[in-house]
């Protein structure tokens, strides 16, 4: 019986190996494809981490309570608003992020276009709440995002759908010749107090933490006083202006983009 068992299980090896040799292959073929990204955990954090829903929670907690501060400091020569970025700020992308790990390849701007004209992302938490709470103290919402402006009807849907405040035409300010969110800012300064602004990437804010050649952790901590109080801000672990100081090609394949990541890791 024991030979028996013996020869059952050298038989059984040989298969159980190349089984694992075979899915290790696999997905090492789809890892060296070329549009793969190696983010899949940073994705599964935000759909599944009850710490993302936490620190978005903790970030709209903040915000109300720095809304009734500003509140009191502004004027009453213009009219009150807050201005927030639409991706990963008021609306959840992960599930696009998601299509695209599993479908083998980084960002598509058909797949992007695809999935804004559906108008189905669901609501970061405490994105809505903030939002109606501040529409409440009489204080406007600009959704000041680099959508293009092909994709207005399927952000308007989606917005509407979930009940934003101000998800109209008027208030939804999209891309149309430039990333640079600044000339946009300025022109709803004109007729605005700009008491918040909400987003995921520090250009959301302003542009020296990125745009303006500086160094962006510097910048960052001479505004510390600003973070909480005027800025809100907002977890993406999945993608942001953050990982261009890892490239140095304008247009860097996949292969190189993780090469590069890899090599900007610190370690001891």
């Amino acid at each position: 019986m024991k030979t028996r068992f013996a020869i059952l299980i050298a038989f059984l090896m040989p298969l159980s190996l190349l089984a694992q040799d075979s899915s290790t292959t696999a997905l090492d073929n789809s890892n060296n494809q070329s549009g793969y990204r190696d983010y899949t955990a940073a994705v599964l954090w935000q759909q599944h981490a009850g710490e993302y829903r936490a620190l978005a929670f903790q970030a709209y907690n903040f915000a109300r309570l720095s809304l009734l501060e500003r509140l009191k400091q502004v004027g009453n020569d213009k009219k009150y608003c807050v201005v927030v970025d639409v991706d990963e700020t008021v609306l959840d992308n992960s599930p696009l992020q998601g299509y695209e790990i599993t479908q083998g390849r980084t960002f598509d701007p058909k797949d992007w276009s695809d999935w804004t004209g559906k108008g189905i992302a669901d609501t970061v938490p405490g994105a809505l709440s903030f939002l109606k709470f501040a529409a409440d103290h009489q204080v406007e919402t600009f959704y000041l995002t680099n959508r293009d402006t092909s994709e207005m009807k399927g952000t308007l849907y989606n917005l509407k759908t979930l009940g934003f405040p101000n998800a109209d035409k008027a208030h939804i300010l999209l891309k149309s010749s430039t990333s640079d969110k600044e000339p946009r800012r300025q022109q709803i300064l004109e007729n605005y107090h700009i008491l918040l602004l909400c987003g995921d990437n520090l250009s959301d804010f302003s542009n020296i933490f990125y745009r303006s050649g500086k160094n962006p952790i510097e910048q960052v901590s001479a505004a510390q006083a600003e973070f909480g109080t005027h800025f809100i801000v907002l977890p993406n672990p999945m993608y942001g202006d953050w990982e261009k100081q890892f490239y140095k090609e304008a247009k860097p394949t996949e292969a190189i983009k993780a090469a590069e990541r890899l090599n900007g890791l610190k370690t001891y």
